[in-house]
């Protein structure tokens, strides 16, 4: 079970979005953010930012009170980037290991190095 737990802390680390070098951060402004808790010890969080960037995830435990609970985590994150192709990746991570699908708006395909970076 703790396996599990790690593996999957390790995927959403590793989901994370690419840095955001090529943009101000100090001009970046929050608008919107929501953070949820549940009794069941599952979670919710969403954000977007002004400079395009968004991200949402949800976990829930399941398996509650044995030794096979775990947590199964499914979101979502976007950025647009320098090309000004907006990038988006979903993904859920479960007993499965971490599983994204990539997808790019109109404009430009998935740079190699994102695809790399997200698939191992």
């Amino acid at each position: 079970m703790k396996l599990i737990l790690v593996l999957c802390l390790v995927a959403l680390a590793v989901a994370a979005p690419p840095p955001l070098s090529n943009y101000p951060t100090d001009e970046a402004q929050l608008l919107r953010f929501e953070n949820e808790i549940f009794e069941n010890g599952g979670y919710g969080f969403s954000f977007e930012q002004s400079d395009g960037q968004t991200r949402e995830e949800q976990g829930e435990l399941r398996n509650v009170g044995t030794e096979d609970e775990y947590t199964v985590v499914k979101g979502s994150y976007s950025w647009v980037g320098p090309d000004g192709v907006k990038y988006i990746v979903r993904y859920i991570a479960d007993e499965n290991g971490f599983q994204p699908e990539i997808e790019e708006g109109p404009g430009g395909g998935v740079p190699p190095a994102v695809v790399a970076s997200l698939l191992g």
